[in-house]
């Protein structure tokens, strides 16, 4: 193992309190950390991850769970490990040296050198900005990567490695991270109660290997992807562009046949519309991770099964889909789907309320906001423009909610977006995303390099 991958960790931890890790031996026949517990010592201090090997205890060597277990026992409040990389690292550290230098990454945040305190010298920093691709030359300092831009000429500067921007961000407390915590008004967002959909993927919220400032990426020649996954809060257009997108080229475009408990109305078909299943064999096919995603509604289950993504891709089309945010990271990691992910981001206020009038006027659905004058009690004109006036207040404190939504979660799983749009327009809208596909048939691109390897 080379020298420069190994790191010692310093835990500080009160007297008998628990690590809160569980360790595996792996393939290797090392001592791997398994699991990181959510609120656990570790999880606060933020220092491991799963994946990392753990060497020694304290200075003494440890192999399995029960030397682990003794040396921990016998420390008191100060614990070091030494830390081993995971063999994936160990493999793209591999490649980095046997290509030369030829190892691209994706910057999955923005920085800038000149706020960097930690920076040995500001001057030979390389600043660069969320979605940049870099050539990695060197990575032999474990704090500090050397790396130039992809596609230029400009010199080659200093960024901070993986290692040390999971440090770094160890030390933010929660109440500081105002990345995920203020609205675009500067206000706390505060979480509605709601009905929550049922996820094959949901334990992915409380993944802590999730914590990536950089993806590794290979270049590709011109290729078209499987899937196009449209994501967006509600009421931004997504339903509406999927359906454009279909009926402007059926042999180009297809998208999935959902499965359902619920039982088939009169002249339904089996796979015209819906697949109809019953309830056992739907939860058997949840227990077995075969639902992108699932949920229930008036007690009965709706979900995109993986094999209807797969028959649209069989029939050489490319499958749209317009799924839920937390399906992405499925959808990304996967050989088999390639996913081009465009985030529609809602519009300003004005444009919204249009939307929101349009859908009401062409009897789509959306929240009852409209109050029939008529309606009010003894045709109470008073009552009418009262009951009007709150509507106009709903539904401007709805439109806020919407942009705001729509841009924290656009914050949240920006690292898998290939495109944002805002949907000021839907015929730009449509146009720009068109305009993305033919680019992808045309031009190299970078993609994760899980794809491939």
């Amino acid at each position: 193992m080379p020298v420069e991958t190994i790191k010692m960790v310093c835990l500080r931890r009160k007297p008998n309190e628990p690590l809160g890790l569980t360790v595996e031996i792996d393939e290797h026949k090392q001592l791997m950390v398994a699991r990181i517990i959510a609120g656990g010592m570790i999880d606060r201090q933020g220092l491991l991850n799963p994946g990392d090997v753990i060497l020694e205890v304290n200075g003494v060597s440890v192999s399995t769970p029960e030397d682990l277990q003794a040396q921990i026992s016998v420390a008191k409040e100060s614990v070091t490990l030494k830390i081993g990389p995971n063999f994936e690292e160990e493999m793209k550290s591999a490649r980095l040296t046997m290509s030369g230098g030829q190892c691209y990454m994706r910057a999955l945040f923005d920085y800038d050198p000149t706020q960097d305190t930690l920076l040995p010298c500001q001057d030979i920093g390389l600043q660069f900005s969320h979605g940049d691709i870099l050539q990695i030359i060197n990575v032999k300092d474990p704090n500090w990567w050397q790396a130039k831009h992809v596609g230029t000429d400009g010199p080659i500067g200093l960024v901070p490695s993986q290692e040390l921007e999971e440090r770094r961000k160890a030390y933010v407390p929660p109440e500081a991270d105002y990345v995920h915590k203020i609205s675009i008004c500067g206000t706390r967002i505060s979480k509605k109660k709601r009905k929550t959909m049922y996820k094959s993927k949901s334990n992915n919220d409380f993944d802590k290997a999730d914590l990536a400032f950089y993806e590794e990426v290979t270049k590709m020649p011109p290729f078209q992807r499987r899937t196009l996954v449209l994501v967006g809060v509600q009421g931004v257009g997504r339903r509406t562009l999927k359906n454009r997108l279909i009926n402007s080229d059926a042999t180009k475009f297809g998208t999935i046949t959902p499965h359902t408990t619920r039982p088939p109305r009169v002249l339904e078909e089996n796979g015209k519309g819906y697949w109809f299943i019953d309830r056992e064999n739907f939860e058997e096919e949840v227990r077995l991770n075969n639902f992108l995603e699932y949920g229930e509604h008036n007690a009965n289950l709706y979900g995109t099964h993986l094999d209807s993504i797969r028959d649209v891709i069989k029939q050489n089309k490319m499958c749209v889909l317009d799924c839920a945010p937390s399906a992405l990271k499925l959808l990304h990691n996967s050989q088999e789907f390639m996913p081009f992910v465009v985030f529609i981001a809602a519009p300003g206020m004005e444009q919204l309320q249009q939307i929101y009038a349009e859908r009401r006027a062409t009897g789509g659905s959306s929240r009852n906001l409209a109050f029939d004058r008529q309606s009010s009690i003894r045709y109470s004109s008073r009552r009418a423009r009262t009951l009007e006036s709150l509507a106009s207040l709903y539904e401007d404190d709805d439109l806020v909610q919407t942009v705001e939504d729509s841009a924290m979660l656009q914050r949240k799983y920006e690292k898998y977006l290939d495109l944002i749009i805002v949907n000021e327009d839907p015929d730009i809208t449509f146009r720009k995303v068109i305009e993305a596909l033919d680019e992808l048939a045309h031009s190299h691109q970078f993609v994760p390099v899980n794809w491939i390897y």
